[in-house]
């Protein structure tokens, strides 16, 4: 396991990290995230995690989380400390929705999708249909309730993003009320995320604009949890020539472990660091040992979306073998 062995404080100024699902192999976007969030936290001295976010356990592909940490390491990525595993962390889980529970801000909720639909047809920033709050007064009589959602208020949640920079959102108007506990008895993301990054001492979090519309849900939990709230900063999210964002629900190709050196480039180009091109024939050390010299946070374009070739200088774009 690629771990930092060198001892570690207990208080760091900086603590960022890098948290896949294993729901397939790492691809380019993903790269994007990790090679950021990890040149950040040394940029600033501090420390960077790896956490497995293996909670949603029929999502997950077999051997994909093993998949995902030999790519980092074949990647030079090099993490502090043990991988957390959202699958052991159930209790911890557990035990912030009984905190919420006990607050009030929890309510149980008896509907269906269907029923759902039948009320509103009004959609969430995140393309679900917004939910009503159909049973925030109680579940009808004979019910019993399919999950446990977050009980929001209509008072606007507003961050300074260090990439998109200032967003608001309103979750009653946007949103609705959330799932903490799904039907199927799974934790839904929104609270696991918040109570690892809680728990890890997460000061900095640096990941895709696709979760950019997650993050006011994940700030309310934050305050009715009374833990700190990180500072948050979203990149560009790499998209194909049709606006397709890349991910494994779009088949986009797996990382090549021997294109590691060519792969790193390509992401630096993407985040606008302006590498020469190359490093592409240079060995993966020597890819580190530039943009740990070179990293430029300014330099990282300020938009939701970017085709990998639409940076400040021309980049090659990537396909599969």
């Amino acid at each position: 396991m690629n771990v930092h062995s060198s001892p570690v404080p207990d208080a760091f100024p900086y603590c960022g990290r890098f948290a896949p699902s294993p729901t397939g192999h790492l691809h380019f976007g993903s790269l994007i995230a990790a090679l950021a969030s990890c040149l950040e936290a040394r940029a600033q001295g501090g420390r960077w995690l790896v956490r497995m976010e293996d909670v949603d356990a029929p999502r997950n592909t077999p051997g994909a989380a093993e998949s995902i940490l030999k790519t980092l390491e074949a990647y030079g990525f090099v993490w502090d400390g043990a991988v957390l595993w959202q699958s052991t962390r159930l209790e911890a889980y557990r035990a912030a929705l009984e905190r919420l529970r006990a607050q009030g801000l929890v309510f149980g909720c008896a509907c269906s999708r269907k029923e759902i639909a039948a009320a509103t047809h009004i959609r969430a920033l995140d393309g679900s249909l917004r939910y009503p709050g159909t049973c925030r007064a109680g579940w009808p009589a004979g019910r019993t309730p399919r999950a446990w959602r977050f009980r929001v208020t209509d008072q606007p949640v507003s961050f300074m993003d260090a990439v998109q920079g200032a967003q608001e959102q309103n979750l009653a108007q946007e949103t609705g009320d959330f799932v903490l506990l799904r039907a199927d008895g799974l934790f839904a993301y929104q609270l696991a995320v918040v109570t690892d990054d809680a728990d890890q001492g997460i000061t900095h979090v640096v990941r895709g604009a696709d979760l950019l519309d997650s993050t006011p849900r994940q700030i309310a939990l934050q305050r009715a949890l009374a833990v700190a709230t990180p500072s948050y900063a979203h990149l560009p999210v790499v998209v194909d020539a049709t606006g397709e964002k890349l991910s494994k629900q779009t088949l986009a190709p797996p990382l090549e472990i021997a294109r590691a050196a060519e792969n790193l480039v390509a992401a630096l180009c993407f985040l606008g660091q302006c590498p020469p091109l190359g490093l592409r024939r240079a060995r993966v050390t020597e890819v580190w040992d530039w943009a740990q010299k070179h990293w430029d946070f300014a330099a990282i374009p300020r938009c939701r979306q970017l085709l990998p070739d639409g940076v400040k200088k021309p980049c090659f774009l990537l396909h599969p073998s």
